[in-house]
């Protein structure tokens, strides 16, 4: 299944694509897609359902994140080696974790707004993992049970915050305001064989500028929900972002940045593609 969440920023509804692609509304049947509608039981009914009998939604409605604010944004630093060594830093041993903030969620297509003094906003196309079931102290072998599904992750980030403003810690360049496109649609993990062989790109301005596969991650999806699930509880309606391949605008040689006016498209294999374009900081700086 392909669950989305559509119409005005605040306001999403919940609704799937059906096998023609057709938009279909699904709030008769779930309030959100969130903890609730993810679960294994709600996932098993929402399968058994005739699409053809729910309401087709007219027009081209904008495509929210595809998943409710979560009750953890998770994300995974440095897990693909060529990633790794292209920012000078060490192959990590152990996972290495740190969040995003619900604010910073928007749609797949929605603008990525630069923040007030951002000097160097990078792009890092990743893969999106959305938990389903309660998950403490997870057996690497067991993991991908706890999945509820895939989606697309643009962990744009903006390094003189996350690496100078931050100290060790890098919410601040990784939390501001549209900093997390999710989507378009999430896809159940019943549709997803294997998440460590899928294909992933971005361009910005229609020049490739990252090119790679999951296969390459330091440590697999699997290994990641272990891992996190011994440190902290993982709640259905979780999302764990896990790591991008080489190819950031910090990376290169010179240092590329996001400007406004730039275009960023990407995607993953089988998960759709997101666009999104940059533009200046808007509205009021509150006083210090």
């Amino acid at each position: 299944m392909k669950l989305v969440r559509y119409g005005p920023a605040g306001r999403e509804k919940p609704g799937i694509i059906d096998a023609e692609g057709v938009l279909r509304d699904l709030s008769r049947k779930v309030d959100d897609i969130d903890g609730n509608a993810l679960s294994p039981t709600s996932l098993a009914g929402l399968r058994k359902l005739d699409t053809r009998r729910l309401p087709a939604v007219r027009g081209r409605p904008r495509l929210g994140p595809c998943i409710a604010p979560p009750p953890k944004f998770v994300a995974i630093g440095l897990n693909f080696s060529d990633h790794a060594k292209e920012t000078n830093s060490p192959i990590p041993e152990h996972p290495v974790v740190f969040f995003k903030a619900q604010t910073c969620m928007v749609g797949a297509n929605d603008n990525i707004m630069l923040p007030y003094e951002s000097s160097k906003v990078d792009w890092e196309v990743e893969l999106g993992v959305v938990i389903g079931r309660t998950a403490r102290y997870v057996a690497e072998k067991d993991a991908l049970r706890y999945v509820a599904g895939y989606c697309i992750v643009n962990d744009v980030s903006e390094r003189e915050f996350q690496m100078h403003r931050s100290a060790s810690q890098w919410s601040k360049g990784k939390g501001c305001d549209t900093f997390g496109p999710v989507g378009p649609w999430l896809v159940t993990a019943d549709e997803i064989r294997d998440p460590q062989n899928l294909d992933m790109w971005l361009d910005v301005n229609g020049e490739r500028k990252q090119t790679g596969n999951t296969r390459t991650m330091i440590f697999s999806v699997p290994q990641l929900i272990a891992d996190v699930s011994r440190y902290m509880t993982l709640l259905p309606g979780d999302l764990i972002t896990t790591g991008t391949p080489p190819g950031v605008g910090m990376g290169r040689h010179p240092q590329e940045w996001l400007d406004a006016g730039d275009v960023v498209t990407l995607g993953i294999q089988g998960l759709g593609e997101q666009r999104q374009r940059v533009v200046a900081f808007k509205g009021r700086r509150m006083a210090a």
